[in-house]
């Protein structure tokens, strides 16, 4: 199956030694460079938005309207009640300061009504019935809202940017796929004289394919492991300094697994570059000679 891959010293020379001279390995690396920077974004913003929807599903607030104070009766309320692994209220005081960067002075009018608000974290399958009643009987005009469907527009937002990132890494990979078919091509016309001479003393299309099919290989090999370490580069000063954003997603954002994919791709990348020209090369050869 990989027999192309040990080809003998004399057939090498048949297509010049020179394995850098034309641009395949280099329109490679771009491609490789960029299907790796964008992968490693994608995983990233899957790894954020699972992380966020995991910490979201059993998070609610309680509002009551001008219930400063209530806060602290209701907040005791919730810290006994069955299900509710913790609590944080937030004064009137700090709702006022966030206010005010909107605002300004005029979040301090006291005109201006700013709801009580606790936010607290429940167990899975905890009964929020139960503890909505609770709630009710202290303030009947408290609102328990779940922080998913507060944040559903941002999570929205974050898959729809994971999809297209994925999207993007399948048209580059087209693309690659497409830039090894011109090289190919390329390859055939300018060794067409060297072509018709092995036909002439017997050589199949399959042994031809396997001289084409080796060089390409080895041009997108070392392409896409240049491209790579470029990416690995640029993907390790960025995360040595993302420090905020790996405490947004409440931890690394890649993983091992992902680092482990990252890995594949310019493997994947080479065989596809393999694959593609196989099947450009004998299909050429076929159709013309």
């Amino acid at each position: 199956m990989f027999a192309w891959l040990f080809a003998s010293p004399a057939d090498r020379r048949l297509l010049g030694s020179g394995q850098l001279r034309g641009p395949t390995p280099w329109v490679i690396a771009i491609m490789s460079f960029s299907i790796v920077i964008i992968a490693a974004t994608g995983l990233a913003l899957a790894n954020m938005t699972s992380v966020l929807t995991g910490a979201l599903e059993t998070r609610y607030s309680v509002q009551v309207q001008n219930g400063s104070a209530k806060l602290e009766t209701i907040a005791d309320a919730l810290r006994s009640s069955a299900g509710v692994t913790g609590i944080q209220p937030i004064p009137e005081s700090d709702m006022r300061k966030t206010l005010a960067r909107w605002l300004g002075d005029e979040a301090q009018s006291r005109d201006l009504p700013v709801p009580a608000l606790i936010n607290f974290d429940v167990h899975k399958g905890a009964d929020l019935g139960v503890i909505e009643r609770r709630i009710r009987s202290l303030a009947p005009d408290a609102r328990i809202t779940a922080q998913q469907e507060s944040l559903a527009p941002l999570l929205r937002s974050l898959r729809i940017l994971q999809s297209v990132a994925f999207g993007l890494v399948l048209l580059l990979g087209a693309a690659a796929a497409a830039a090894v078919v011109l090289a190919a091509r390329g390859a055939l016309d300018t060794h067409r004289f060297t072509i018709e001479v092995m036909h002439g003393i017997g050589a199949t299309d399959l042994q031809l394919t396997h001289l084409f099919q080796r060089r390409i290989a080895i041009d997108a090999l070392v392409g896409s492991l240049g491209g790579a370490a470029c990416a690995a580069i640029i993907l390790f000063l960025f995360t040595t300094g993302a420090s905020i954003a790996g405490e947004l997603a409440g931890g690394p954002l890649l993983s091992a697994t992902d680092a482990v994919v990252l890995l594949l791709l310019p493997i994947a990348l080479t065989l596809l570059a393999a694959w593609v020209a196989r099947t450009a090369v004998l299909a050429a050869l076929r159709q013309t000679l």
